[in-house]
């Protein structure tokens, strides 16, 4: 296995279809088969849009990330995979690493999602934008209190802090576009003043921001989209965002995205499926079911996130996120972030 001790290993779950499997284990031209780290919910609509509109067949299976990735691995040429869609640059970028994936030319995707938000190598591109900005009590706390992520190594924060565990991919990307924007020095020294803080951690981004519902912390960096869930239970839910570094590089966004797997025995099928996931359709349908913001720039966002206004992000190359996961992982060990 390659660097797979960064993703948690899982038992596997079942195989759905939209079709029946084909002879041997293999696709035919006409069904595409997916591996997703991301849920049935989620993916399916989009799914059975695309074989209304195609004739082409879906037949995926889910899982985590490590699962896959050991599957994809052991199964080698004879893998009667197409796609991979899973969570965090991170978790793509190591696909990439450990050959799972093959380049990528299409037009359509160049045209549908912002350069940015395809890999480096075109092994990958981003299907949604995942925000993870600073979110606080909207009884405790004003939003002109807050500025950067930089800025909650402040004392004023001290005991106030929520962070996620440092283990967790999404804390390990944030570090790591802050080490591309800033270097592994400052990014460190930042780091440390969280630290000095006495944040408490969390395992639970829902958990983070239910304890400042609770008075427990009164700061914290938590994936927009999860208050976006708890706001659609209760409405008047007592947290808000805040969008950090806006005068600065912006706030940090990552992804949910695909790359075509290195033996596709469909390939062209597995093109056309990706394209149609950057296309209105399928963006609305992911961005809505998970409550985050669609890649292609020209579909409606979500009435709660029309609410958070508009904001800068961080227009990192999403690849970068990856490349620096090794350092992040470290410089995070340096200063006690667990």
């Amino acid at each position: 296995m390659v660097l797979f001790v960064l993703v948690a290993a899982c038992g596997r779950q079942p195989e759905k279809s939209g079709t029946e499997k084909s002879d041997k284990g293999k696709n035919s031209k006409k069904e595409v088969v997916v591996y997703s780290a991301r849920t049935e919910e989620l993916i399916k609509p989009a799914f059975d849009a695309f074989t209304k509109k195609t004739g082409i067949k879906v037949r995926y299976t889910t899982g985590k990330e490590a699962e896959l990735y050991e599957r994809l691995e052991a199964e080698g040429a004879n893998s009667p995979a197409d796609m991979l869609i899973t969570v965090d640059a991170g978790n793509l970028w190591l696909a990439s690493l450990a050959g799972l994936l093959q380049p990528i030319s299409s037009d359509v995707l160049a045209t549908n999602i912002p350069k940015n938000l395809h890999d480096s190598k075109n092994e990958w591109v981003a299907l949604t934008i995942r925000a993870r900005p600073i979110q606080y009590s909207t009884k405790r706390v004003k939003p002109e209190e807050l500025s950067t992520y930089e800025a909650l190594g402040d004392k004023k924060w001290k005991g106030r802090l929520g962070l996620r565990t440092s283990e967790k991919v999404y804390t390990k990307s944030l570090l790591a576009s802050m080490i591309a924007s800033l270097g592994v020095k400052k990014t460190e020294k930042i780091v440390q003043g969280w630290m000095d803080n006495d944040p408490i951690i969390f395992d639970s981004d829902t958990d983070m921001l239910k304890a400042i519902e609770a008075g427990q912390i009164d700061v914290g960096v938590a994936n927009s989209y999860y208050l976006g869930r708890l706001l659609k239970e209760e409405a008047d839910f007592p947290v808000g965002i805040f969008w950090p570094n806006q005068d600065g590089r912006g706030a940090h966004v990552n992804v949910s995205g695909a790359g075509i797997t290195k033996y596709a025995p469909n390939k062209e099928g597995a093109v056309k499926l990706l394209e149609f996931l950057s296309g209105p359709v399928a963006q609305k349908s992911f961005a809505d079911g998970n409550l985050e913001y669609p890649v292609n720039p020209k579909v409606d966002l979500h009435e709660i996130l029309e609410g958070w206004g508009e904001f800068k992000r961080d227009d990192l190359n999403v690849s970068e996120l990856g490349q620096n996961q090794v350092k992040a992982v470290m410089l995070a060990d340096r200063v006690g972030y667990r």
